[in-house]
């Protein structure tokens, strides 16, 4: 359609690594055409001119997304990606496909080729209306380590205060364990990783979700590029959703921080205070000192004594790594933040796709 424009790109291959330690899970080993569509899948940032006036140059977020055999959905924000500073929440959709070494997406008042990390936005005349770059975020509280006094779950591919834990051979925690012992409130620090798998839809895009004290759940799944609702990643599962989805592509590293304090319950069994939580998902508050007013989905019941914190095992190869608690029953709550105070506001964003975080 644009051949010109691309004629003046020079094409690279673009490669990824995909695989997973359950061989017998449809992304243990991607098919050739799904590793390509990695290679197009993320967020991009630049600007567009809405109009010919150069004082409509604004800045503009992409997140891209596969679905497999070639097919591709985004979603085109103002402002910037989600937890910047100038995003702007409303949604423009794309929906496009793969043909040879770019992806051309098709909107209602603008398109976008994809090629070589770059995104060209094109008005519906066919003319330049814009330029975004392939990035890759990473959360400024990814690596923290642990506090004094924390209790280590998983560190260095080693699993210590879990039940029945199972390992990958390259040294990250499968998701389906908890804690060997019960703890009332704490603040938890966890990194994760969710798994490629284009086709999959809805709760079987890379779910699992921490249940707190075996009651609550911080749901973990595939929502990138979503609205960010009640059963999606960062929501209090079926409560409350995030108050921003943060969730990155699939098979980037992300973090959750969760302040948990848990209920008020006297000894015969009245609630005299709701749990309460903040939670931070790659460094963005997306739950803000909020109440938690019964048990989630499939948790046990609300009682005055701790249960264990589970990471929920839903079919899903989920990976977890740099697993942590602290705990703060009894403590005073004083405006904490995992966010250290020299880091950036947002995710920091780079372009080398290598996987420095092994």
């Amino acid at each position: 359609m644009r051949t010109t424009v691309f004629l003046l790109v020079c094409g690279f291959v673009l490669t990824a690594d995909v695989g997973d330690s359950r061989a017998d899970d449809s992304t243990a080993a991607a098919p050739d055409s799904d590793a390509i569509d990695l290679g197009f899948q993320g967020e991009y940032r630049g600007w567009q001119q809405a109009n010919l006036s150069s004082r409509s140059v604004q800045p503009m977020g992409l997140q891209v997304i596969a679905r497999g055999e070639g097919e591709f959905e985004a979603v085109k924000y103002a402002g910037g990606l989600p937890g910047e500073r100038r995003f702007r929440s409303d949604r423009y959709q794309l929906q496009g496909r793969r043909s040879g070494e770019f992806v051309e997406l098709v909107g209602e008042n603008f398109d976008i080729v994809l090629e070589n990390s770059t995104a060209l936005i094109f008005d519906k005349e066919g003319r330049p209306a814009g330029e975004m770059a392939r990035v890759e975020r990473i959360s400024p509280t990814m690596g923290l380590k642990p506090t004094a006094g924390a209790i280590v779950l998983f560190a260095d591919g080693e699993p210590r205060g879990l039940k029945n834990p199972q390992v990958t051979e390259d040294g990250f925690l499968l998701a389906g364990t908890e804690t060997a012992e019960a703890y009332q409130s704490f603040r938890l620090h966890a990194e994760f990783r969710l798994p490629f798998r284009p086709e999959a839809t809805g709760q079987s895009r890379g779910n699992s979700g921490f249940y707190l004290q075996s009651r609550y759940e911080v749901q973990v799944l595939d929502s990138f590029g979503l609205e960010g609702e009640k059963n999606e990643c960062g929501a209090l599962y079926k409560q409350r959703a995030p108050d921003v989805n943060m969730c990155l592509p699939p098979m980037q590293w992300q973090t959750y921080d969760i302040d948990f304090q848990a209920p008020v319950i006297d000894a015969d069994g009245e609630k005299q205070r709701n749990a309460r939580i903040s939670v931070w998902h790659n460094g963005t508050l997306i739950h803000n000192d909020v109440e938690i007013v019964d048990k989630t989905g499939a948790g046990q019941p609300e009682g005055p004594h701790p249960l264990p914190t589970k990471i929920q095992d839903h079919g899903n190869p989920v990976v977890f790594r740099n697993l942590w608690l602290v705990e703060t029953t009894g403590q005073t709550r004083n405006g904490w933040s995992p966010v250290p105070p020299n880091a950036p506001s947002r995710p920091v964003a780079v372009l080398d796709r290598s996987d420095r975080l092994n």
